[in-house]
């Protein structure tokens, strides 16, 4: 098991990736921390979870430095340590640029960037004073290619990916990687729910011609927070079926 006694905490991790991600960390024999702003569904992800090993779930807006702390620290006195960050968490409020609202903007930029800043912060003394941490962050492909009407989403996730540079710089002497990945379409319960005929001209571009499954995301994820990935940091690693 290659992730054998770490621990961990998932956020967005009651539905779609973050879910896959936690259920593949806990076969992986890690003690994983899971959150979600919704309680009645991180709850959900905790009992189907729990046969699998040990899962504490938090209700947690990652937007909210009061909430991120308190949780961070409980894991950490639970545990006596907190070895794996995975960022998951992110939303949508999609609008063409000249129509969004400043609270559409805002909403995104809070939960995706500065939601990221603040679990991120929050888990480095940790992992620094232990000398050890893999923090894995999740960007977008629409950093690269600029999904219509996702203004606000593609700025956040660029900023991710600049964000992950600089923490991998600053953070390396410290024994932790810092990455990112950058999924594209990946078939999740929000996806979906795009109409038919949008995913189908979606799929037409991706050379694989099929879309990627949350597991597929969460193996990922797995490689980033293992030692196998011990000589990689301060990437983001694309996993879209060739899409970009």
């Amino acid at each position: 098991m290659k992730l054998k006694d770490r621990v961990a905490i998932i956020s967005g991790a009651a539905a779609g990736i973050g879910l896959a991600t936690a259920k593949l960390f806990l076969e992986e024999g890690a003690k994983v921390a899971i959150c979600d702003i919704s309680a009645e569904k991180i709850a959900q992800a905790a009992q189907d979870l729990s046969s699998l090993g040990t899962v504490r779930p938090f209700v947690v807006n990652i937007a909210d430095k009061q909430q991120v702390t308190e949780m961070v620290e409980a894991v950490a006195k639970e545990f006596g340590r907190i070895d794996i960050l995975i960022n998951n968490a992110g939303i949508t409020k999609d609008a063409q640029f000249y129509k969004m609202t400043d609270e559409q903007f805002d909403a995104v930029i809070n939960v995706n960037l500065r939601g990221n800043f603040l679990m991120t912060k929050a888990v480095v003394p940790y992992m620094m004073e232990q000398k050890y941490g893999k923090i894995v962050h999740c960007a977008s492909v629409s950093a690269y290619n600029g999904n219509f009407g996702q203004s606000n989403y593609a700025a956040s996730k660029a900023a991710i990916m600049g964000m992950t540079r600089v923490q991998a710089k600053e953070l390396g002497k410290y024994g932790i990687n810092v990455n990112a990945i950058a999924p594209g379409s990946i078939m999740t319960d929000m996806y979906a729910a795009v109409p038919e005929e949008v995913k189908q001209a979606k799929l037409a571009k991706i050379p694989l011609r099929r879309y990627g499954d949350p597991r597929e995301t969460a193996q990922l994820y797995a490689f980033l927070a293992s030692d196998e990935s011990s000589y990689v940091t301060a990437q983001t690693i694309t996993i879209d079926g060739g899409f970009n």
